[in-house]
């Protein structure tokens, strides 16, 4: 049964990925299927309790480091059926999309063949290859910066050629706070505004300490 043309049009997770600079977009992901679940970690990050000052034990170095851990699905049956429409798909199955989030992870040729020229060369001290600005992008409140730590691949259909038709993908991300980037730049404004925003809900309602039984401050 069709979806009914008054339903509400939902709106697809993915990454987008700027130069280093934050100043234009490279390119963009979008998830085949959004994840069913989404686990999210946050580890406090403490002031040293070794030190024998007890107000230690109250402050906090930064903010949170925070994890995020997804699975994403692919699946090429349905373009299969109508391959006149789909050849690439007839073709590949689903290797271009999984290029397409692999290559997140992954230094372009061109920059690793070059490296090594220079290399060879003597001309240049090697440093880690530059890579872009990688967001990841779950609704229009919460786009963040992040590092993939994580990526797994389960191939689980093949057509006849073994070209992968379904597959699923399980990523870990470590969002990236003002510790881990240039203040005033792209990645940690959107860090700030998502950091304004959680407290923003927190702050939305007074305390209500009747609810839990008080008549006054503790």
């Amino acid at each position: 049964m069709s979806a009914s043309p008054r339903s509400p049009r939902t709106l697809k997770g993915g990454f987008v990925l700027m130069d280093g600079d934050g100043r234009a977009v490279l390119r963009s992901v979008a998830f085949q299927y959004n994840p069913d679940t989404l686990t999210r970690t946050l580890t406090p990050r403490q002031a040293a309790s070794e030190t024998g000052d007890r107000l230690e034990a109250l402050r906090l170095r930064g903010a949170p480091v925070e994890t995020l851990r997804l699975e994403i699905e692919l699946d090429a049956t349905d373009r299969l059926e109508q391959p006149a429409s789909n050849p690439e798909t007839v073709a590949n199955g689903i290797l271009p999309e999984l290029a397409d989030l692999e290559t997140i992870i992954a230094p372009a040729v061109a920059d690793l063949i070059a490296a090594d020229t220079l290399a060879d060369t003597g001309t240049l001290e090697i440093l880690p290859l530059p890579s872009p600005l990688v967001l990841v992008v779950l609704g229009p409140r919460r786009v963040l910066p992040v590092r993939v730590t994580e990526f797994g691949v389960v191939e689980e259909a093949f057509d006849t050629q073994l070209n992968p038709i379904r597959a699923k993908i399980t990523l870990g991300l470590r969002i990236l706070s003002n510790d881990d980037l240039t203040y005033g730049s792209k990645g940690a404004a959107l860090f700030f505004a998502q950091a304004q925003r959680r407290e923003s809900f927190a702050r939305r309602t007074a305390p209500a300490l009747s609810t839990l039984g008080l008549t006054g401050a503790p």
